[in-house]
């Protein structure tokens, strides 16, 4: 058996908690860690700029409820992408980097994940691609010195939708302080991904993995990457776990859904946990313990 640590993202939970309310929930339905949102909204990157009172409250909320976050998910820089023309944008985009490792050191979080976009809104070139690479590299060094790891998610993006390229990004800057943060979901939309491979080949990169479903990209679809219930696309959870059984991966797992608008997001929560349960007790993964 294998021992991984599961981890629900904090846009399935109800949004009309309080904190504390938050983590007594994620620790009540079984999981180990919440994963913190960072993303392009005026409301959540004012996270970033907490008082150290806030993040005082904050962490007396977090630790009265026997909870923690182990990731905190940048997708702020899809507004605000490293790989921007525009040179002030680019600026804004190290800034909330920066002031992301710092909230992460106060919080006690331990990874970020970096959204794998040169840019979003914009039109993509070799320029972009390389302005990406340059600031990221700032990035990284910006991390080391907090010794915060930085890991690059697989996306739904042709940029950045594979460990191969990730792996190449990360064979341009040197560091133990950027990995990868494979999506399941994302990885299997992309028809040419040869998953089995690629998880096997860069195990050692893996930082962090998102369990998420989706549906295939093909000639005539441009895929669905968000919102798909779990054994309604086409991601093959069980191998998927079989391979990370196997090869002894000790990271996390984080389950990606966005529940927060239905009618009762909690039981779908409890849904989907269930679902992955089965599967991890099927495959032979342990659950940490839930203290």
């Amino acid at each position: 058996m294998t021992l991984n640590a599961l981890g629900i993202y904090e846009k399935a939970l109800p949004h009309d908690l309080t904190w504390k309310e938050r983590f007594a929930l994620v620790h009540d339905l079984g999981f180990n860690f919440l994963e913190f949102s960072i993303d392009e909204s005026d409301e959540r990157l004012a996270r970033l700029d907490w008082s150290r009172h806030d993040r005082e409250l904050f962490r007396q909320a977090m630790w009265s409820q026997r909870a923690r976050i182990n990731t905190l998910m940048l997708s702020g820089h899809r507004r605000f992408p490293l790989g921007s023309a525009d040179p002030k944008v680019r600026q804004k985009a190290l800034d909330l980097m920066s002031k992301a490792i710092d909230l992460a050191v106060d919080l006690g979080i331990r990874n970020i994940q970096v959204a794998g976009y040169d840019v979003y809104y914009e039109p993509k070139s070799l320029e972009t691609r390389e302005r990406f690479i340059e600031n990221l590299e700032t990035c990284v060094h910006l991390a080391a010195k907090k010794m915060v790891m930085l890991s690059i998610e697989t996306m739904d993006d042709p940029f950045m939708n594979s460990l191969d390229k990730v792996v190449y990004i990360k064979s341009q800057i040197h560091s133990p302080w950027l990995q990868a943060y494979p999506d399941v979901g994302n990885l299997t939309a992309w028809p040419n991904n040869d998953i089995g491979r690629e998880l096997e080949t860069y195990i050692d990169n893996i930082a962090a993995v998102h369990l998420k479903d989706s549906q295939p990209v093909t000639p005539s679809s441009p895929g669905k990457f968000r919102e798909v219930p779990f054994g309604d696309g086409t991601v093959d959870f069980e191998a998927c776990l079989r391979i990370f059984a196997r090869l002894k991966y000790s990271g996390s797992f984080t389950i990606e859904m966005w529940s927060q608008q239905e009618p009762n997001p909690v039981a779908c929560v409890k849904e989907a946990k269930a679902y992955f349960d089965a599967l991890f007790r099927k495959v032979g993964i342990e659950q940490e313990s839930i203290e």
